[in-house]
């Protein structure tokens, strides 16, 4: 990749099937390969043969592969690879990880308020922030928001460099690239490698895989690493490459591209290959009938792999670098290990993440406003279905379906928390190993910025405009009980969706799941089937319904002091009929006594708690290392 700094950095690395060792070390220019590795004070590039890599060699590099099934070291400075080294180093990820509601300069600020020190003023992080603005040429759009789907923004070469500045931020004394030209076209992937080597030129070590580059960027690199399958074929500087492999008998023709040459050889493609003394069955074209198996071998995939790497460790390269790396190399004591640490404190963390979550809510169309507009339109229809209800027999049944319509509501809308972990997946997984901040800080932001947002104020709006509507208990104290059941059970829905979802990569299938679990709950609400009907057997399960205690929470609020047959001549009342709300109440099997309406809420309480809980730990065991 591209170099130029003076330290000596040394790497390793794990094969297939075999154990192999291989550090890179870097004596201020010159770079060291041994067996299986590669080097930072160059740009590696990875070209993927059809079977694909088995691993991804840079997140090895750069300590974000599990070290679980790993062998081998990863030296710096002869020394063992710090545990906390992903968080030393810079590492840009292939696919975009900033938050695009935010403009460049506050996603720079906020990288700089939680990566760099405390003892680092924030005037100093200012001065940083716009020095780094300027060196990426990012001054024109410094205060344009990056873009997300809904929301134009930057272009696609600023959007990289964004990405850049966020790991530049430290002043990282390596920084990886994980195929930073793709999706960018010819000039921009050029204005980026342009960049790259620039800050290689100030002194920057510069580690990065591509694939295929164009000539006018491969010229940039200093070193060049070639793999295939996960075995090394050429390791040294890139402009001798095509030499080297001109004299083990493959020659690029004029004017084609050594990146494109490199991958046609070492995935069997090339047809520039030397008449050695087995490949004068090639050159010869002579007994093509006797030789054919020979022919078949030598033109294998496989048997091309093998010869490639057997030649590099025949080759100066490999035999230089394998003497000076054990020569060098210090005594290893501790298997591989990794540590994350932070530079901040939990309270400073916590600022910032919710400060951001907050702040990318009100600026996403399609989580706030929408919301609220979709609430207040599903209670004006409420409202006007259930409008006014009387204190009759049918104003009875008008208040349980209202009721019960509301309960389900709540639910259903709080399917929309399932995306809440699922659409910044990779930006979490990025910024936490990364040590910007704590799981625990991210899990209570993104809790508390969905709760108070999209679950409390749509719930108030629903109250407010549907409760004066159906004409509901004209009491301030049932009001505001009536309110605060609504977000509870929003509450209960959304701590449910999220325990189902927070492992879950993909929204659709994490819908999926909600969806039957909110059917289930429905039928055991209490409207559907009478509870005190059902089998012993199947009755347990109301106590795992959700609705049911919403439902059961508003029907006692609502229908108690009620009564119903005051139109009716009391002496020709037909039997079964509930004059009361009490009455109907013990029909629908509710206790409506203080604690049978107060069960309702600790057991909403209990489930969201133990919902939040499945939530956080399945957070915290998700694969978060490649």
């Amino acid at each position: 990749m591209l170099k130029k700094n003076p330290n000596s950095f040394s790497l390793f690395k794990r094969t297939n099937g075999e154990n192999k060792k291989c550090m890179i070390k870097r004596w201020i220019e010159k770079a060291i390969i041994y067996d299986l590795m590669c080097k930072y004070t160059e740009v590696q590039v990875r070209l993927v043969n059809g079977n694909g890599s088995l691993f991804r060699f840079l997140d090895v590099l750069a300590a974000r592969k599990d070290p679980a099934g790993l062998s081998g070291e990863v030296l710096i400075n002869g020394a063992p690879q710090p545990p906390n080294f992903k968080c030393l180093s810079g590492y840009v990820v292939q696919d975009d990880v900033v938050m695009g509601t935010l403009t460049v300069r506050e996603n720079f600020t906020f990288s700089a308020a939680l990566r760099l020190p405390s003892t680092v003023s924030q005037e100093e992080k200012e001065q940083k922030v716009n020095k780094l603005i300027q060196e990426l040429g990012l001054g024109r759009v410094a205060d344009s928001r990056v873009g997300t789907q809904l929301i134009r923004g930057i272009s696609g070469g600023e959007r990289k460099r964004t990405n850049i500045g966020m790991e530049l931020i430290i002043d990282p004394p390596v920084l990886f690239l994980d195929e930073p030209t793709t999706g960018l076209d010819a000039s921009t992937a050029n204005s980026v490698l342009l960049l790259l080597k620039r800050m290689a030129n100030h002194g920057r070590t510069i580690i990065l895989s591509i694939h295929q580059p164009r000539y006018s960027i491969y010229r940039l690199f200093d070193s060049l690493t070639l793999l295939v399958t996960g075995k090394q074929v050429y390791h040294g500087p890139a402009q001798n490459a095509l030499e080297y492999f001109s004299d083990i008998g493959h020659t690029c023709e004029p004017h084609n591209n050594p990146a494109d040459f490199f991958l046609d050889v070492i995935n069997g493609d090339s047809t520039a290959v030397a008449c050695s003394n087995m490949e004068g069955l090639l050159c010869g074209f002579v007994s093509m009938t006797t030789k054919k198996a020979e022919l078949e071998e030598i033109l294998s995939k496989r048997g091309i792999e093998d010869k490639l790497v057997e030649e590099y460790r025949n080759c100066n390269y490999y035999k230089q670098t394998k003497a000076e790396l054990v020569q060098g190399k210090q005594a290893a004591t501790t298997a591989p290990s990794r540590t994350i640490t932070y530079n901040t404190s939990f309270l400073t963390q916590f600022r910032w993440v919710l400060k951001r979550t907050f702040r990318n809510l009100m600026l996403n169309p399609q989580t706030s406003v929408a919301q609220v507009a979709v609430t207040l339109f599903l209670a004006l229809v409420v409202g006007a279905i259930f409008f006014d209800v009387q204190d009759n027999q049918s104003g009875m049944q008008n208040r349980f379906g209202a009721l019960f319509f509301i309960t389900v509501n709540q639910c259903f809308s709080s399917l929309s928390s399932a995306e809440l972990f699922i659409s910044e997946r990779k930006l979490f997984i990025h910024e936490y190993i990364s040590g910007y901040y704590r799981l625990s800080v991210y899990f209570l932001s993104k809790i508390l910025s969905d709760i108070i947002t999209l679950r409390t104020i749509p719930a108030i709006v629903f109250t407010c405009v549907a409760y004066f509507m159906i004409g509901l208990k004209p009491t301030a104290d049932a009001f505001f009980l009536f309110m605060f059941t609504v977000m509870l059970v929003a509450y209960t829905a959304t701590s449910m969706a999220l325990a189902i979802s927070a492992d879950q990569t993909v929204v659709a299938i994490a819908n999926i799941f909600m969806t039957i679990a909110c059917v289930f709950m429905m039928i055991f609400a209490g409207l559907l089937v009478n509870l005190p009907s059902i089998v012993s057997w199947l009755a347990w399960l109301k106590y795992l319904s959700i609705p049911r205690y919403g439902l059961s929470a508003l029907q006692v609020n609502e229908f108690t002091g009620l009564k119903f047959c005051q139109d009716l001549n009391t002496s020709f009342i037909p039997p079964g009929i509930a004059c009361t709300g009490e009455e109907f109440l013990t029909e629908q099997g509710v206790d409506y006594s203080t604690w049978g309406f107060w069960q309702n809420h600790v057991a909403l309480g209990a489930m969201t708690i133990c919902f939040l809980a499945i939530t956080y730990l399945k957070l915290r065991f998700i694969r978060k290392f490649t």
